[in-house]
């Protein structure tokens, strides 16, 4: 399906922004330059590329809307009323867009560290979720319903500075994690209870290494991860070895994800401004060619979330923004020299720096290819992450980032516009994490907490419902004991 080298072509500069008025919100409590920041860049976005695009049918078979002119989110009521005159009648589209009227909206605040939360991330069944914090532990929960029950807590060893990112195997029977160390390290969740960790030995050549983004395999054999000296390293866990290490980019590799679950396909994103598709089978010690190369952001990349369909990613920036590509169409040799050339010219650092003012406005590049991209959110003081939303729940339909300023933002994929904007925590939100099967979202911060924002009220409900004898610990709902043992009976 693929080649070694991708069809590379320039596209003129297709972006139109200009200011909303459809997001002005209180901002009072923000500092100038934050606002400076979000007010200059609340734009609605020429869509002429995404609509002409594949991605555009897709998405909108997927989740419900089936004609152009049937954008609006779906009324319940007579969806329901049609359902009584024909039972079993909802399609899985119709259910996407059913939960699309409903986005999570409402927070709960189930877990409170006394150290920054770096990372949150849902197993792929939906059955674990995993959190990284400051303080050098790793915090396994069971989740069944809208609980959250600890299931295993890990002392991280080998940590300088922070837990820098997670992982799951395909299989979901280990995790991994790195951080400032010349070691990854995995954990088994299998077996016996008092996991021990494995360090799985790199060769770096620099004396200050980390790998800031691990990823597995597509079959789980092997763990990708970028690291801070531009290289990416592959280590082979059958042979408990790594097996690769090359040069990937120019400058520090902030990112990295696997295309899809059948290929070889893998993505990396770095400081260098630049996304790159690689093709595992074509790489070696002395040949370190991307298949393909993708140009539009000007200023370093912080996470590549994979739509998991082996052709569209998205990539967030410090740039501020969100670019959503399509790996069919790569940008020219010429237009990467361009981007290298206007990345370098820039010498802000976006950890503690205010934002200059040629950041405050969009540049657009010569050979930008991108489909679309977003803007609204603030990408300061850490690698912040953005993702897809599920297939399942809402056929793909919006993207989701963390942001500086504690808030949850949604854009909606086919327009650009921002549909959710909320603060839900006093520090920066590093990720976010979409349970793939249940409509509910996590938000990880540097404040110390993970909130969980679900489309009900779970502590009006629970402050309401007095006969079910629900009481909150955490902010989490708690079950009757009967109820609780009919739940975990239904769970097994």
């Amino acid at each position: 399906m693929y080649t070694a080298q991708l069809h590379n072509y320039t596209i003129l500069n297709h972006y139109l922004p200009f200011l909303s008025a459809n997001n002005i919100e209180d901002r009072s409590d923000e500092s100038e330059d934050e606002v400076a920041n979000t007010s200059n860049q609340r734009f609605v976005q020429d869509t002429t590329r995404l609509v002409e695009n594949d991605i555009n049918y897709i998405t909108r078979q997927a989740s419900g809307i089936a004609y152009s002119s049937d954008q609006q989110n779906v009324s319940i009521i007579p969806v329901i009323q049609r359902r009584s005159l024909k039972p079993d009648s909802f399609t899985t589209n119709e259910k996407c867009r059913l939960r699309n009227s409903l986005l999570p909206n409402k927070p709960c605040i189930v877990k409170n560290y006394n150290s920054k939360v770096f990372c949150g991330l849902y197993s792929k069944d939906g059955k674990f979720f995993i959190t990284a914090t400051q303080d050098k532990r790793l915090q396994m929960y069971h989740t069944c319903g809208d609980r959250i029950d600890l299931y295993k807590e890990i002392q991280a060893c080998d940590v300088g500075w922070s837990i820098l990112d997670i992982a799951f195997s395909p299989d979901g029977r280990h995790i991994a994690y790195s951080s400032w160390s010349e070691s990854l390290y995995q954990v088994s969740l299998h077996g016996c209870r008092n996991w021990a960790l494995e360090k799985l030995q790199l060769s770096p050549i620099d004396r200050r290494f980390c790998v800031f983004s691990i990823v597995f395999s597509y079959d789980g054999r092997e763990i990708f991860g970028g690291a801070n000296n531009g290289y990416i390293y592959i280590y082979d866990r059958e042979c408990n070895r790594q097996i690769l290490r090359f040069s990937g980019h120019s400058k520090d590799v902030n990112t990295v994800a696997i295309a899809d679950n059948i290929s070889q396909i893998f993505y990396s994103g770095s400081d260098d401004g630049l996304c790159k598709v690689w093709d595992r089978r074509l790489i070696s010690e002395t040949n370190s060619r991307p298949v393909g190369v993708l140009v539009g952001h000007n200023n370093g990349i912080t996470h590549i979330d994979s739509r998991g369909d082996g052709r569209y990613l998205i990539s967030n920036s410090k740039d501020q923004s969100i670019k959503l590509w399509d790996i069919r169409k790569c940008s020219s040799h010429r237009a990467e020299e361009i981007a290298r050339q206007f990345v370098n010219r820039q010498h802000w650092d976006y950890r503690w720096q205010r934002m200059p003012e040629i950041m405050r406005e969009p540049q657009v590049l010569d050979g930008d290819t991108s489909v679309m991209t977003y803007y609204g959110h603030c990408v300061r003081k850490t690698l912040i992450r953005c993702r897809f939303s599920p297939n399942i729940t809402t056929g793909q339909k919006y993207i989701s980032t963390g942001d500086s300023r504690g808030r949850l933002i949604i854009y909606d994929l086919l327009t650009g516009k921002i549909v959710l904007n909320i603060r839900g925590h006093r520090g920066c939100v590093r990720d976010v994490s979409w349970h793939p099967y249940n409509h509910n979202i996590y938000t990880s911060s540097w404040d110390g907490k993970i909130v969980k924002w679900s489309d009900r009220d779970e502590t009006n409900i629970n402050m309401n419902n007095q006969e079910d004898e629900e009481v909150m610990v955490n902010n989490v709902p708690q079950l009757r004991r009967s109820e609780r043992i009919a739940e975990q009976r239904r769970a097994c």
